[in-house]
C-alpha cells in the first residue's frame, strides 16, 4: 500500500476540517466534564459499584446548557479501577439506564464468561438488574472497561473507564493517565440523538465526533515538576475516530502497547497514531524550565490543534533520572508460541462506501447491496455480514493461529480481539516482526496483514473491527477455543 493511499484511508476518518475549525471560533472545541476519576470505593463484600446511569454535564461551563451524557457513577471518564497485578476483580455492575447493557474488560486474559459480550458470553444485564464480573488480573498494564451492547450508541453517549492493573514492584513515578475521545454535538450543545445509528456513518468511517475531550475537560493543564520523570497511560477512547497525538518538545520513550511491555524506546514518526482501543504507556521526563508550558496536540491533515498542555509549577524542582527506564516484566505465555505450525484462517473485508460488495449472507439467507443497507448490515467477513451462530474457526486450547487479513474496502478497521493478544507476523505478504504485541490493530485499505496467538484461553472469543458502528454493521465474529 502506497503511503498517499494510507493517508487519505487516514484523513477519511479525522475530523471535518471546516466543523472542526468553526467548533474553534466558537469556543466549543473541548467540553468541560468532570476530572478524571478516582479509584471507586469498594462494599463490604469487596465489590467495586458501577451504575451505569444518565448523568448530566456542563459540557460549555457553568452558564453553558446542561447536556446529558449517560456514565458509570456520574463520572466521565468512569472510575478507575485499580488493582494489582494477579488480583482478583470484583465487580457489580448495576443498570439504571432504560436500556439492557454489559461490561467488555477490555484487553485482560479473562474467564470467557465474564467477557461482557451480550448475546455471546452472557445476556445483556436488563434495566433495574445488576450482574457480578469476577475475574483476575493476571497482567499488569493499561486496560479499559467499556459497554459491550448497542456500543454504537452507549460509548458514544459515554459508557467507558480505566482499568489499571498494577505491577508488583510498582515504581515512585508518578503516572498520569490521558483518556481521549470525541463527541458529536448539536448546535445547542447537546449530543445528537438524531445521528445515532446513521448508515452514512455505519457505512463510512464510522461515528466521528465535532469535539474532542481529554479526562473530560477542556484544554487542561497537566502539571509536571521540573526534573521529574512521569508515566504516561494513553488511551483512545472514541467510537470511530483515530488519534494522532504530538508532545511539542518532548522526547519520551514507550514502554508498553495495549498493556503489553515492549524493550524501551524512544517515540519513532507513527508511535503516536492511536486507532480506537489503541493504548500506549510512555515514559517522558520533564525537561523544561519552571514555569513554562508545552502544548499536547491533536494532528488532522497536517494542522495541529492544543487539546491539552503540560505546565511546569513555579519553582519545584527535583533531580532529573539519566538513565533509560527499566523494561516492565513481560507475563503473558508466550514463550509456547509457534508460528511454524499455526493454523491459517483467512479472512476477508469487504463492504461500505466505495466498496465492490454486491451481496453477503445473513441470518442464512443471501441478500444483495439493496437488502443489506435496509437491514443495517454493510459489512462482511468472509461474505457473511455480522452473523453469531457460527464462529470464523474452532481451535483446541494450545494450538497456535493465525489469521490472514485482507482488507478489500476503502476503510481503515481497527480489528480487535477478545481474551489474548496477536502479534503482527505479516504484511502485504512480507515477513513482519517488531516485537510487539497488541489486542487491537490497524489495518489499512488494501492491505494484507496476519495476526497470529496462542489459542491458550478457552472459550468464544470475539473477533470484530473496533470503529464500533463497522462492528454493528457486520465486521464481527468469534473464534471458538476448545
Amino acid at each position: 500500500m502506497t503511503n498517499t493511499t494510507k493517508n487519505n484511508a487516514f484523513r477519511r476518518t479525522q475530523l471535518n476540517r471546516r466543523k472542526f475549525l468553526t467548533a474553534c471560533a466558537a469556543g466549543l472545541m473541548i467540553p468541560q466534564l468532570s476530572a478524571l476519576a478516582g479509584s471507586v470505593e469498594k462494599t463490604d463484600d469487596g465489590f467495586f459499584i458501577l451504575k451505569a446511569k444518565k448523568s448530566e454535564t456542563k459540557f460549555f461551563g457553568d452558564n453553558g446548557p446542561t447536556t446529558q451524557v449517560w456514565s458509570y457513577n456520574n463520572t466521565n471518564p468512569g472510575p478507575i479501577i485499580k488493582v494489582k497485578q494477579g488480583e482478583k476483580v470484583k465487580v457489580r455492575l448495576v443498570n439504571e439506564l432504560d436500556q439492557a447493557t454489559s461490561i467488555h474488560w477490555h484487553g485482560i486474559r479473562i474467564d470467557n464468561k465474564m467477557d461482557g459480550v451480550s448475546g455471546l458470553t452472557q445476556d445483556a444485564v436488563k434495566p433495574g438488574e445488576s450482574f457480578d464480573y469476577e475475574f483476575t488480573a493476571p497482567d499488569a498494564g493499561t486496560y479499559w472497561y467499556h459497554t459491550h451492547n448497542r456500543s454504537w450508541e452507549q460509548l458514544a453517549r459515554g459508557l467507558y473507564g480505566l482499568l489499571i492493573v498494577e505491577e508488583p514492584d510498582k515504581s515512585d513515578v508518578r503516572e498520569i493517565n490521558l483518556v481521549i475521545d470525541d463527541w458529536r454535538l448539536d448546535n445547542a450543545g447537546k449530543i445528537d440523538e438524531k445521528s445515532m445509528g446513521e448508515m452514512h456513518d455505519w457505512a463510512h468511517g464510522g461515528r466521528l465526533g465535532n469535539v474532542l475531550t481529554l479526562n473530560g475537560k477542556q484544554k487542561p493543564k497537566i502539571k509536571l515538576n521540573a526534573g521529574e520523570r512521569v508515566r504516561l497511560r494513553i488511551v483512545n477512547v472514541a467510537n470511530s475516530r483515530i488519534m494522532e497525538l504530538k508532545l511539542a518538545d518532548h522526547d519520551p520513550w514507550i514502554i508498553a502497547k495495549d498493556g503489553h511491555p515492549i524493550t524501551p524506546r524512544k517515540l519513532k514518526k507513527d508511535d503516536l497514531i492511536l486507532g480506537p482501543a489503541q493504548r500506549i504507556d510512555l515514559m517522558l521526563d520533564a525537561t523544561h524550565k519552571p514555569g513554562t508550558q508545552s502544548p499536547i496536540h491533536f494532528v488532522d491533515q497536517q494542522q495541529k490543534y492544543e487539546i491539552a498542555s503540560f505546565e511546569y509549577s513555579q519553582d519545584q524542582t527535583v533531580a532529573p533520572i539519566t538513565s533509560p527506564p527499566k523494561a516492565l516484566a513481560i507475563t503473558m505465555p508466550h514463550a509456547n508460541f509457534k508460528p511454524l505450525t499455526a493454523k491459517i484462517v483467512p479472512l476477508v473485508m469487504i463492504g461500505g462506501a466505495m466498496g465492490s460488495m454486491e451481496k453477503a449472507i445473513v441470518g442464512g439467507k443471501t441478500l444483495d447491496w439493496k437488502q443489506l443497507v435496509k437491514a443495517k448490515r454493510v459489512w462482511a467477513f468472509n461474505g457473511i455480514a455480522g452473523d453469531l451462530d457460527k464462529p470464523l474457526v474452532k481451535v483446541n486450547r494450545g494450538e497456535t493461529v493465525q489469521i490472514d487479513i485482507t482488507n478489500d474496502t476503502a476503510f481503515p478497521h481497527a480489528m480487535h480481539l477478545h481474551g489474548t493478544h496477536f502479534k503482527v507476523v505479516a504484511r502485504n505478504n512480507m515477513s513482519f516482526n517488531n516485537g510487539e504485541w497488541r489486542d487491537t490493530e490497524l489495518v489499512y485499505p488494501n492491505e494484507k496483514v496476519s495476526f497470529a496467538f496462542l489459542a491458550d484461553n478457552p472459550g468464544k472469543w470475539l473477533f470484530h473491527c473496533h470503529m464500533i458502528e463497522h462492528q454493528a454493521g457486520g465486521m464481527v465474529t468469534w473464534i471458538d477455543v476448545v
